[in-house]
């Protein structure tokens, strides 16, 4: 099981720590986002070092659908309710920016980029479009609502958002890590204020950015009830008819397409880590059903850190961790986002004062259902008494039949069938 983007890519090797060292910033994490702040500290002459537990893009970054857009879903309106119609501005004015940077970065990087129009549809709720068209209206983005010819099955419009893009992630971060200093194969095994202990040896720093997906650190800002973990599925098809959008189901448990050369990525499935789901299956049932000649040429899965409202947590990790940073809570849109995320960081170990800065804020006010939701989840799992168990907090770990791992349901983490650590907040692999 591996994406496209993992079977046609080639990734530069780094060294592994030899011995203890000492860097300005550490950077934990070598997805896109710790990549992109790297990149963005090197540029403006940072001193920093970048440590990977695997190899770089080895999780999350590998088996994204890679949209580049700031259309989120229908958020917009919502936003405006939430937020206020000014911060929502910022919200989408900083992911346009990253779009923006996506396009200024790639090129001259041959990775496949291309600029796309993004659209959210409906199957059968014209009204929830009209609302988000009007929020698009007031955001001063084009508030008409398109039909969706394209597509093989009937929907009722789609709002849509111009100039977005799509790309191959990583023949781009193939190229934007050269150069970079990391180390590969260096698993933060335990932190203290000021030193990250490895196999290899400790690392002394004064500052530190969080870009494990999830964070690592439980003892400090909450992340635990203030995140859940989501799965979700593709598969590439072979003889489908192509389209030029991308498109994205208003509904969670719809369809997401796009085209890559001559593949249709299919997206859906989804479901919160240790539940139930449709995964592959309904997404072979769907493609049965509208496009009969395709064949399945690659699938994979991916997972998702969901935030309690529509905003990613980027900025100080807690009051309590002065000089941590954290970037979580992607929300399934994790290549805008990152970029988002570096732009914002870098601006604040700059101490440059950034605009978007209290938008993202991870200690913001999150009181909400989803919070009260994920507290109950824990604690039912956490006093569910079966075996095996998640060394993170405890929880009950549940069988994941289609991936063949064990799954929880709490925080997300996931081990294959001999233990061996899949997916964090867990800081290593599990007894079975």
């Amino acid at each position: 099981m591996e994406s496209v983007w993992n079977k046609t890519a080639v990734l530069p090797q780094f060294e592994s720590l030899q011995g203890d060292t000492r860097t300005d910033v550490l950077i934990i994490g070598g997805g896109i986002t710790g990549i992109l702040c790297a990149y963005f500290l090197q540029q403006r002459g940072i001193d920093y070092l970048l440590v990977e537990g695997e190899e770089i893009c080895h999780g999350v970054t590998g088996n994204t659908t890679a949209k580049i857009t700031a259309q989120h879903g229908l958020i917009y309106a919502k936003m405006i309710r939430r937020a206020g119609l000014e911060k929502t501005k910022l919200y989408l004015e900083a992911n346009q920016r990253a779009v923006q940077k996506y396009a200024e970065l790639t090129s001259g990087i041959s990775c496949d980029f291309a600029e796309k129009t993004a659209y959210v549809y409906s199957p059968d709720d014209r009204r929830k479009l009209e609302k988000e068209a009007e929020a698009y209206r007031k955001l001063g983005l084009d508030d008409e609502i398109a039909d969706c010819g394209e597509l093989p099955f009937p929907v009722v419009g789609a709002v849509r958002m111009t100039k977005q893009a799509q790309f191959h992630p990583l023949k781009f971060l193939s190229e934007m890590a050269k150069g970079l200093k990391i180390y590969e194969h260096t698993f933060v095994t335990q932190l203290m204020p000021g030193k990250a202990v490895t196999r290899q040896g400790d690392i002394s720093y004064e500052r530190v950015i969080f870009a494990s997906h999830y964070p690592i650190d439980n003892k400090h800002g909450y992340y635990f009830m203030k995140l859940y973990q989501h799965r979700s599925y593709v598969i590439a098809l072979e003889e489908a008819a192509q389209i030029g959008g991308m498109y994205v189901n208003e509904n969670k448990k719809g369809m997401s397409l796009r085209s890559h050369g001559n593949l249709l990525l299919l997206g859906g499935g989804g479901h919160r880590t240790g539940k139930k789901g449709g995964n592959w299956q309904e997404l072979r049932d769907f493609a049965r059903a509208y496009y009969p000649d395709a064949v399945e040429k690659y699938h994979w899965a991916a997972q998702d850190c969901m935030s309690l409202d529509e905003a990613p947590y980027i900025g100080s990790y807690s009051p309590s961790m002065p000089g941590c940073y954290v970037a979580t809570g992607f929300r399934k849109w994790g290549m805008t986002t990152a970029m988002v995320s570096a732009m914002v960081l870098a601006d604040l170990l700059e101490g440059i004062e950034n605009p978007y800065k209290t938008i993202f804020a991870p200690d913001r006010n999150m009181f909400t259902s989803q919070l009260l939701f994920n507290s109950a989840e824990a604690v039912f799992n956490m006093l569910t008494p079966t075996v095996p168990r998640c060394p993170h907090l405890g929880c009950a770990l549940k069988w994941n039949k289609a991936e063949r791992s064990w799954d929880c349901p709490c925080h997300g983490s996931r081990f294959a069938q001999d233990g061996r650590l899949l997916d964090n907040p867990a800081n290593g692999d599990k007894q079975m």
